[in-house]
């Protein structure tokens, strides 16, 4: 794409982001109907034989398309020249992802790792229902403030994921604790890097911003000074001003610039 204009793919964006929440929704019922809504037990969850284990395993097998399907975001992301957008998060947890559900469809294709999917996959409803919604034109960012709320709830989803797989580890459980280690070890990891896309997206951004304003209030009070004062007006010093006063409104501009965060 070097040497390429970007592409828009506003429509086929779109349906991408819908078939990602419906996708995403029928994952959420079949986990449910499958163990977790009546089932299977928080504290300790082996795979279950029979035609009720095959129906989570179908469903840990979507699971695992959809992962693979998910890659398509960072080609998106490439098409369009949004490079800002390919992230360490963004690469590591769309790298990591594919892998734990095949190791999962694979393996275990069941038992008490799928609760990660479910969360996981209402996770994404929201998610994508965000981006579908932010897809369909500056019109509707008004109707968009809950933005900084996904990546909060996507924070929600590893502390639970992490409980969920440690606790495992100090009982009898005739499930695989290495999977255990590797998922609650990931979700502490993924939980450190959200964090950090949070305080910097939202905290120091919103600090950033402060700086800016407060840059702009003290460019406009020397401005108006030297306007009050005349200054600009004798033994031409307008040149001189105009100079200092450009060079200063031109660095504040470079912070502006350094400021913005996409």
């Amino acid at each position: 794409m070097k040497d390429r204009k970007p592409y828009e793919l506003k429509t086929v964006i779109q349906l991408y982001n819908l078939t990602q929440v419906l996708a995403s929704m029928y994952l959420v019922y079949e986990g449910m109907m499958s163990g977790w809504l009546y089932e299977y037990k928080f504290a300790c969850q082996p795979v279950v034989p029979g035609e009720k284990g095959m129906r989570m395993a179908r469903a840990v097998w979507v699971y695992f398309m959809c992962k693979l399907v998910e890659l398509l975001d960072t080609v998106f992301f490439v098409l369009r020249k949004k490079y800002n957008q390919v992230s360490f998060l963004h690469l590591y947890h769309h790298t990591l992802m594919p892998i734990c559900a095949w190791i999962g469809v694979t393996f275990i294709p069941g038992g008490h790792g799928t609760l990660l999917g479910v969360i996981n996959s209402f996770i994404h409803v929201i998610m994508y229902t965000y981006y579908f919604l932010s897809s369909l034109g500056p019109q509707y960012q008004k109707y968009l403030w809950w933005k900084k709320h996904v990546t909060i709830l996507q924070m929600i989803q590893f502390c639970i994921i992490f409980y969920h797989n440690f606790q495992v580890l100090f009982r009898e459980c005739n499930f695989p604790k290495f999977l255990n280690f590797l998922l609650a070890t990931q979700a502490a990891y993924f939980l450190y890097l959200f964090g950090c896309f949070y305080v910097n997206q939202y905290i120091k951004s919103k600090q950033r911003r402060e700086q800016r304003l407060a840059n702009e209030a003290a460019s406009n009070g020397l401005n108006g000074n030297l306007k009050a004062n005349g200054d600009t007006k004798t033994n031409g010093f307008t040149g001189a001003n105009g100079g200092v006063s450009n060079g200063y409104n031109k660095q504040n501009g470079q912070v502006d610039n350094k400021a913005k965060v996409n």
